[in-house]
Order: C-alpha cells, then sequence, then structure tokens
C-alpha cells in the first residue's frame, strides 16, 4: 500500500530546516549570549569573592584545593555572608534569565518551522519569529516545565527500580556468588530495557506535544494528553521518533569522532578544537532542529492540520470514541472527510 514513506517526511524536515536556515545561526547567538552573560553576571562576583577570600585561582586544579586554600572558612563565611549571597543570587539570576530567553527564542523557532509546515513557500522573517516567540513563550515554558517534572519521576522510578536490584543482588551475595553474578546481570538488562523504553516514551510525548502546542495553540496540560492519546493510537508516530532519534545520536557520533583527532595536531591542536566546537554545535542544532520539523510535518500531516504537499500523503484520524475522555483534533477542517493514504505500518483495524 502506497502511503507517506518516512523517507518523504524526513527529507521535508530537511527542506524546511534549510528554507530557516536562520534558526541555527541565532541558536548559535544564544549560546554565545550565554557564555558572555554568565562571565559577566556569575565571573565577576566569584572573582571578586576569590581575591576577598584570598584563593590563588593558579593553584587551584581541583574542588579541594579551594576547600584547602581557605584559612578557618567557618570564620570567612560568617564574615562574609553577604558577599556569598551575592555570588548565589547572581547564578540564581543567569540560570533563570537564560532559561526564559532560551525558552522565548526556542519558541520562535518553532513557529518559523511550524510556518513552513502550513506553507511551503514560508520562509524565514524576523517580524514573524518575534510574534511567534510571544505567542508560544507561556505555552512552551509550562510545557517545558511540566516536561521537566516528568523526568523527574521517571529518574525517581528507575532509582527505585536500581536500588530494589542492589538489594536483591546483595542478598543473593550472601548465598551464592555465581547467584549474585547472574541475578546482577539479568536485572541489570531489564532495569535497561525499561529505562530506555520509559526515556523514548517520554521524549517522545515530549516532542509530539511541543508539535501540539505549535499547531494548535493547546495548553500544557491538554498537549501533553493529547500527544499522549496520539501516540497510543498511532505506533507508527513512535516509530517514526525512534528512527530520527536514532539517526541523530549516529551523526553526532560521528561528527564528534571526527572531531577527537584534531587536538593531535602540533601548535594549531588546540584552536582547531575550539573552532571544531562551534561548528560541532551548529551541526547538532542544525540535526535537532531537522528532526523536531520531521515530526511536526508528520503531526501536522496526520491531524489534518495541513494538506499534503506532493508525494506526502496526509492520514487519517481516528474518529472518537466514547470511551474517550480527552477531545480528538477535527481533521476535516470544515469539510468533508477526505480518506488518505497512511504511512508504512499503520494497522487500519487499529483506527476508530
Amino acid at each position: 500500500m502506497q502511503g507517506m514513506s518516512y523517507i518523504a517526511v524526513i527529507k521535508k524536515g530537511f527542506d524546511i530546516v534549510n528554507r530557516n536556515w536562520q534558526i541555527v545561526m541565532i541558536q548559535m547567538g544564544v549560546i554565545f549570549i550565554s557564555i558572555s552573560g554568565f562571565l559577566v553576571v556569575v565571573g565577576v562576583p566569584l572573582a571578586v569573592a576569590f581575591i576577598i577570600f584570598g584563593i590563588n585561582l593558579t593553584e587551584i586544579s581541583h574542588l579541594s584545593d579551594i576547600l584547602k586554600s581557605l584559612h578557618r572558612p567557618a570564620e570567612i563565611f560568617s564574615r562574609f555572608f553577604w558577599l556569598l549571597v551575592l555570588v548565589l543570587s547572581s547564578l540564581l539570576f543567569y540560570a533563570l534569565t537564560i532559561i526564559i530567553f532560551m525558552v522565548f527564542i526556542f519558541g520562535g523557532s518553532i513557529g518559523a518551522i511550524t510556518r513552513s509546515v502550513k506553507d511551503s513557500a514560508a520562509r524565514f522573517q524576523t517580524k514573524e519569529f518575534l510574534e511567534d516567540s510571544r505567542r508560544l513563550f507561556f505555552p512552551l515554558f509550562g510545557f517545558t516545565a511540566l516536561v521537566g517534572l516528568i523526568f523527574i519521576v521517571v529518574s525517581f522510578i528507575l532509582g527505585l527500580f536500581g536500588g530494589g536490584i542492589a538489594a536483591i543482588v546483595s542478598i543473593a551475595r550472601e548465598q551464592e556468588a555465581t547467584l549474585a553474578l547472574f541475578l546482577g546481570i539479568f536485572f541489570s538488562s531489564i532495569l535497561f530495557v525499561i529505562g530506555i523504553i520509559l526515556i523514548m516514551a517520554t521524549l517522545s510525548v515530549t516532542i509530539f506535544g511541543i508539535a501540539e502546542v505549535a499547531l494548535h495553540n493547546s495548553g500544557p496540560i491538554e498537549s501533553l494528553l493529547v500527544a499522549t492519546r496520539y501516540l497510543l493510537r498511532h505506533a507508527e508516530a513512535f516509530y517514526l521518533y525512534c528512527i530520527v532519534f536514532v539517526g541523530y545520536v549516529v551523526m553526532n557520533f560521528f561528527l564528534l569522532s571526527f572531531g577527537y583527532p584534531l587536538r593531535f595536531f602540533p601548535i594549531f591542536g588546540p584552536l582547531l578544537v575550539v573552532a571544531y566546537q562551534f561548528v560541532l554545535y551548529a551541526a547538532q542544532n542544525y540535526l535537532g532542529f531537522v528532526t523536531i520539523a520531521t515530526i511536526i510535518c508528520y503531526y501536522s500531516l496526520s491531524t489534518g492540520a495541513t494538506s499534503p504537499p506532493g508525494d506526502v500523503s496526509r492520514i487519517e484520524e481516528p474518529h472518537p470514541t466514547s470511551e474517550s475522555s480527552i477531545p480528538e483534533r477535527d481533521t476535516s477542517l470544515g469539510q468533508s472527510q477526505v480518506r488518505g493514504d497512511v504511512p508504512r505500518g499503520t494497522d487500519r483495524s487499529s483506527e476508530g
């Protein structure tokens, strides 16, 4: 059965990012501003604190050296308490400011991608970029905060599993070393598989939730619920994310491997490494935006937010059922429903 292939959607993702290459350059500017801001907001107060405390930075190679260089630390901390508060406050202010700034820029980048998904002729426009940044800031900020809490819960669950496995292995070691080794390998393998599944599921819900926010202006909780239900009903969407994620990891591995030998060049080696880091960061951002554009394009076509361009066919969204408590998106767009081809691997028996 012919339909919207994964390759066609991935090619569309590359095309969208190529038409909006400015968002990659903007991200490069963000990292430059982040580094500069850290040196000014955090570095200057920290340097002043080191001078007052009498710490010689040239003799410090480990964190323990800082503690050793302090003479009577309790007295110093009580004497310069407000200076420590200033340093910590500067660090907190920097972290909050840079997070807000990055979410604002990320919203504009997602908006530019979404406009190109809806209009194949659309290109990057500064005015539209700023409009999308303001429009998507609060939804994305709330959504990322919600996803952050989910990642904390997932980490806590994996930690509980890890602690339970350690306890079982410890008990088994008291009985027989061979049994403890077997149980350690067996349960560690199970924990690894569970961890991969939980992490990939959370990441896929995150990126499809971002697509829901960008395309339908949904709130954080609604986007999370809609994205979760969508992935449960469309396993092929999860497969697509796994493909692009693995591709992203593999490409990053090759890029990192290519840059490793540069440090061994005589004289200019360190300079080449520094220059390559900027190239590497630009490539990582480019591939990351391609991943996001691919998912938004696929999600947009499958929910009927856009009409199929060229060889990319629209996927019919299943009709809502009475068992569902989450409202389905209207895929008819005010017109009669059109049945299109579905991606490879779609089981039509699962619809409806």
